[in-house]
């Protein structure tokens, strides 16, 4: 495992030896939920896998932690958002909003707005609320985001990681480079479409 950066991300973000809980959730590397554990043991595990512990949800009780190359993370993570930037002219934000026990139903029926919103090239602000005792669960709503940047696949680039905010959890996603290509595609389409409707209408 790396050592402390003195890089304010680093302020922000606990890492390793940084994470203070004696206790921790946590997420492996490949997503799988490895369940509450001592912090040592979850240091251990990846000591032993050659990754880090980083500490993504603080507010959570305990807080949750994610196994990964946390160096690797933070270069992709700027390169997919420097090639955000460059597309980002003339884009919305679009908001979807959950619930922290949202089904199954409503939370495909929600993706698929999330995956067409990047698909149009717009950002996607995915909001999570808590009511009354769901605060105590604040790790479910950090869960279904988790869920949803995987689900979106590489649709989406993380603008905004996950935040709590009062009672409310919420992340904005940007289009990818390959969701840019798609909506270019969907332009020519519709492009091509107009020309064929003029055309038509010139021969009658």
């Amino acid at each position: 495992m790396r050592g402390m950066e003195n890089s304010s991300q680093e302020e922000r973000t606990r890492i390793n030896n940084q994470i203070r809980a004696r206790e921790v959730r946590v997420i492996d590397d490949d997503g799988s939920q490895l369940g509450i554990m001592p912090l040592q043991e979850a240091l251990r595990i990846c000591e032993d896998k050659g990754l880090d512990l980083v500490e993504v949800a603080s507010t959570s009780r305990p807080p949750v932690c994610r196994v990964m190359d946390y160096g690797k993370y933070k270069y992709n993570q700027k390169k997919k958002q420097q090639g955000a930037k460059r597309k980002q002219a003339g884009q919305q934000m679009k908001e979807v909003k959950l619930r922290p026990k949202t089904e199954e139903h409503d939370y495909n029926f929600k993706l698929k707005h999330i995956m067409r919103f990047l698909s149009d090239g717009n950002k996607a602000k995915v909001t999570v609320r808590f009511r009354g005792r769901e605060m105590a669960h604040r790790d479910l709503g950090f869960e279904m985001l988790e869920r949803i940047i995987q689900d979106a696949g590489d649709l989406a680039v993380v603008a905004s990681a996950p935040t709590m905010e009062g009672r409310l959890m919420y992340m904005v996603l940007a289009p990818s480079p390959k969701a840019m290509i798609l909506k270019k595609a969907k332009e020519e389409e519709k492009a091509k479409a107009q020309k064929a409707a003029e055309k038509k209408e010139e021969k009658s």
